[in-house]
């Protein structure tokens, strides 16, 4: 009897395995096509006027950078920056002529309340809009209170992604001790 409801208890968790499985490769193609569709509407709100984004290699030395595209009206190039409790991932869009035309916070670990702020807070954002060249707090930028270094961390991968355009030569260190 015990052997038999074993069998049963097997047949049942591989038959739920299955479906598991089944239901997963079902689901896998609609949820990429979803991230691709989301990926494309931010580039498109990123550099406006652009609708086509041809990945670039990026043959430069900065270290921060860590994706570029290619759009017809500029590039939206991609960042990583130690940040106070980790990386600071983000997209910023830069037009031809090396002024920024968005920016976006893709994903950080910074302290809720604090650095976290960076990713909503569009008073920050903001002030990057329209820049050109090295992006400084205190010099033009403006730091969320209480979040200093994110804040740096945030500027310097906006100064990344312009040196990438212009062709400039910037810091790449977002804290005096090389964060």
């Amino acid at each position: 009897m015990k052997a038999k409801e074993l069998l049963v208890s097997a047949g049942s968790l591989l038959l739920a395995g299955l479906i598991l499985v089944v239901a997963g490769n079902a689901v896998a193609p609609a949820a990429a096509a979803n991230a691709a569709a989301e990926q494309q509407e931010m580039m498109e709100t990123l550099l406006p006027g652009s609708t086509v984004f041809t990945p670039e290699e990026d043959t430069g030395t900065d270290a921060n950078i860590t994706a570029v595209w290619k759009g017809e009206g500029g590039w939206i190039i991609e960042t990583t920056v130690d940040g106070y409790a980790g990386p600071i991932r983000q997209w910023t869009g830069v037009d031809s002529n090396g002024h920024v035309t968005g920016l976006v916070v893709r994903d950080m670990e910074e302290t809720f309340g604090l650095g976290r702020n960076a990713l909503t807070d569009i008073d920050f954002l903001v002030q990057f809009v329209g820049t050109s060249g090295e992006a400084e707090v205190g010099g033009g930028v403006d730091a969320i209170t209480g979040a200093t270094v994110t804040s740096r961390a945030v500027a310097r991968g906006v100064s990344s992604a312009c040196a990438y355009v212009t062709g400039a030569d910037v810091s790449t260190s977002a804290t005096e001790w090389g964060g």
